[in-house]
């Protein structure tokens, strides 16, 4: 029998299969056009497959392969393990987090553990409220909502869109906003409305009935941000578009105007904003008159909207000033900064006012007089002796019945940046942990900390670190990454803009194209989903730990284990 015969006794083998594979290419092509279609124009759910639509999901095909293929790939190197990011991700989208069977990393490499009790509590046992009092003696003090707080990023590092995305779930959530030093611009007052302002201070736009009719009609064929977007070129003129607030219920766009005297300010925070912490830094952006001095009239109206001042003498990632490359320098952070557009912004690597401890302790003292709020100031420790400096200079202006900063912000050594040198990123700083020691020892041998709330942050993500920095002698925790991971971030690490790359999510890039698909309302709900579930793990620890109250919490309830421990 030959092959002809063959085949001719099975049909299938002698059919034509090239109709057949054109028909399947056919289909194939059509349900990728159609998710190509979804991906781009339909769904707002995520950004990343706006931006790049049916190749972002391959982002998510990896991801299910990542767990079953772990044991011939690297797992997750810079954090804990992977688990501590997908916690981040699932807690964000309301997901159940339990994990199943075990964690990645071996139990017994653990470095620090937690004391459990012998007869744990119920959840319902523990605080439920967490709160941190900051400028005790001022006449305006701040009662935080919360222990945790999102650490200083500002608007221009971070998009337009992102930062309005973190002021709704900073205000949603009842947590603390830190505006970085970029200072503070319309997008961290993005949930205020007309009724909750006087218009004496205020720039306002409105559109004609035309303009008005566009956007409703826009809003029945499209979603928000599209119809919106189409609204404000109509009203706005494209220079100054991101420098104003949209009140949905009466179609105006508005901005705080700045040459409005003094008087005509709110005499306390509107209704309607979230807590916001400004930061001042070695640029002075945003109370800096013409000439680039400190401006005190500046200063006080932005401190009308502002809790607290935050002067940034150094981070973890650089001990210098921001950089702001000129790809992110839009015409809108020119406005708010109040320097050239389109050209690269570094900041000096000195904050003005510290050339001595003295000078820089009067300064601080000057800005309490001005706000009638609590100030402190942001560093980072790298021995003993040099916070001893610190500290003994304080210690001076108590015997001479001089004001004290309300706090001190310490930041790890390993702290993140969207812009900075490597050999600053790598070799300078102490981790948050060692440095929270040397810092409340040296507070207390001088007397002073029952007088300084502290605020430590460095690489949180999930509950158990923020317990830990607690025990250590934190006061407040304020977190960058774990916000920024909640909010979309994929960690791509093109936060800066250089070499013609940007944010693919649109978090982190002025890059119009690439920001003006951010979902803003939908990340504004997963930033507040994940600090609700941060309180709630906290509280779970606690109630295991046998405390109510995160003040009982001590450098003895953990168990700091060596090498030598961890591999017995």
């Amino acid at each position: 029998m030959n092959n002809k015969e063959f085949t001719w006794q099975f049909p299938l083998l002698n059919a034509d299969w090239f109709v057949l594979f054109k028909l399947l290419a056919i289909i194939l092509l059509i349900v990728l056009i159609a998710i190509y279609i979804y991906d781009r124009f339909i769904q707002r759910k995520n950004q990343l497959l706006i931006n790049y639509p049916l190749v972002g999901r391959m982002r998510y095909l990896f991801y299910l392969l990542r767990n079953p293929m772990r044991q011939y790939f690297g797992d997750e190197t810079y954090y804990d393990s992977f688990e501590k990011l997908e916690w981040i991700n699932k807690v964000s989208d309301g997901k159940n987090a339990y994990l199943s069977f075990s964690p990645a990393t071996p139990y017994g490499n653990q470095k620090t553990l937690f004391r459990h009790a012998n007869f744990v509590k119920e959840i319902h046992e523990v605080q439920g409220e967490f709160s941190v009092l900051f400028g005790e003696n001022r006449k305006v003090p701040y009662v935080s909502k919360s222990i945790i707080g999102r650490s200083a990023m500002s608007d221009g590092a971070i998009s337009p869109e992102g930062t309005r995305a973190f002021a709704r779930g900073s205000y949603n959530g009842h947590f603390p906003i830190n505006t970085g030093e970029g200072g503070l611009t319309s997008n961290f007052l993005a949930t205020l409305n007309l009724k909750d302002c006087e218009s004496a201070y205020l720039e306002m736009k409105e559109g004609t009935l035309f303009a008005k009719s566009v956007y409703r009609i826009m809003g029945l064929f499209t979603n928000r941000e599209v119809s919106q977007r189409l609204y404000r070129s109509m009203v706005v003129r494209q220079k100054d578009s991101g420098s104003f607030i949209f009140d949905r219920a009466r179609l105006v766009y508005f901005r705080i105007d700045w040459t409005t005297p003094l008087d005509l300010f709110p005499e306390s925070v509107p209704d309607g904003i979230p807590d916001i912490i400004f930061q001042m830094g070695s640029g002075l952006y945003g109370v800096r008159d013409e000439k680039g001095n400190f401006d005190e009239e500046r200063y006080q109206k932005v401190m009308r909207f502002c809790s607290m001042t935050e002067v940034k003498l150094a981070q973890g990632a650089k001990q210098t000033g921001g950089k702001l490359l000129a790809t992110k320098v839009s015409d809108d952070i020119a406005y708010y900064r109040g320097i050239p557009a389109h050209k690269d912004l570094i900041s000096p690597n000195r904050f003005p006012y510290a050339t001595d401890m003295e000078t820089f302790f009067n300064f601080l003292g000057n800005l309490q007089k001005l706000s009638d709020k609590p100030v402190g100031f942001k560093i980072v420790i790298s021995t003993k002796a040099s916070f001893e400096e610190y500290a003994k200079a304080l210690h001076e202006r108590v015997l001479n019945g001089q004001s004290l900063p309300d706090f001190i912000t310490i930041d790890g050594g390993d702290g993140g940046s969207a812009t900075a040198p490597l050999e600053m990123m790598s070799k300078i700083g102490l981790p948050i942990r060692e440095a929270l020691l040397i810092v409340n020892k040296v507070l207390k041998e001088f007397g002073l900390k029952e007088h300084i709330r502290i605020i430590a942050s460095e690489k949180v993500l999930t509950p158990d670190d923020v317990v830990e920095l607690l025990c250590h002698g934190a006061d407040f925790i304020n977190i960058a990454r774990g916000f920024m991971i909640s909010a979309g971030c994929i960690r791509a690490r093109e936060c800066s803009g250089a070499n013609g790359r940007d944010c693919p999510v649109g978090l982190a890039t002025m890059n119009e194209s690439k920001r003006s698909k951010y979902l803003v309302i939908e990340k504004s709900k997963h930033i507040a989903f994940y600090h609700h579930q941060l309180l709630h793990g906290v509280r779970s620890l606690l109630a295991v730990m046998g405390k109510t109250d995160i003040n009982e919490l001590r450098m003895s309830d953990l168990i700091l284990r060596t090498k030598k421990d961890r591999r017995n």
